[in-house]
């Protein structure tokens, strides 16, 4: 550790992050084969469990940009995954539905994602896995707190 430096060794920040790096490699590795993506994937699940998420709202949950949201469900559109009014019956958003063929490729990538977390959690006791949930909400909360 340098003087005034953080020692990786001992940092929960860098853990985190290293963790994180980790997850999405391993949640790659298995959307792959899938011909997916992680933030395809998280579209195609937040609709499922939010239906009517706005481009905005999809963006957000997913970590992207509105932009780059914008781009995929036009992708997805286009590949029959999901659906979009022609016109916004309120304002400007164009809420996006699952389709059929959406929810079917839903259904394949979740397997392949909870397989992700159930190798993560390897290890862990079903109280280990409630603490590290808890603290971790923890580390959301005091971060987004001013």
């Amino acid at each position: 550790m340098s003087q005034d430096g953080i020692d990786l060794e001992t940092s929960l920040g860098y853990l985190l992050k290293e963790a994180a790096s980790a997850l999405r490699a391993a949640m790659e590795d298995v959307l792959r084969p899938l011909d997916m993506t992680i933030t395809h994937y998280s579209c195609l699940e937040l609709l499922a469990q939010r239906p009517g998420l706005s481009n905005s709202d999809l963006a957000r949950g997913a970590f992207v940009t509105r932009q780059s949201m914008n781009v995929l469900l036009q992708t997805l559109e286009r590949d029959g995954q999901v659906v979009r009014p022609a016109e916004a019956a309120v304002g400007k958003a164009l809420p996006a539905t699952l389709t059929p063929r959406g929810r079917a490729m839903l259904e394949k990538a979740t397997v392949a994602v909870r397989s992700v977390e159930v190798r993560m959690l390897r290890g862990m006791t079903a109280d280990e896995q409630t603490i590290a949930f808890q603290s971790l909400q923890s580390m959301v909360r005091s971060l987004r707190t001013p």
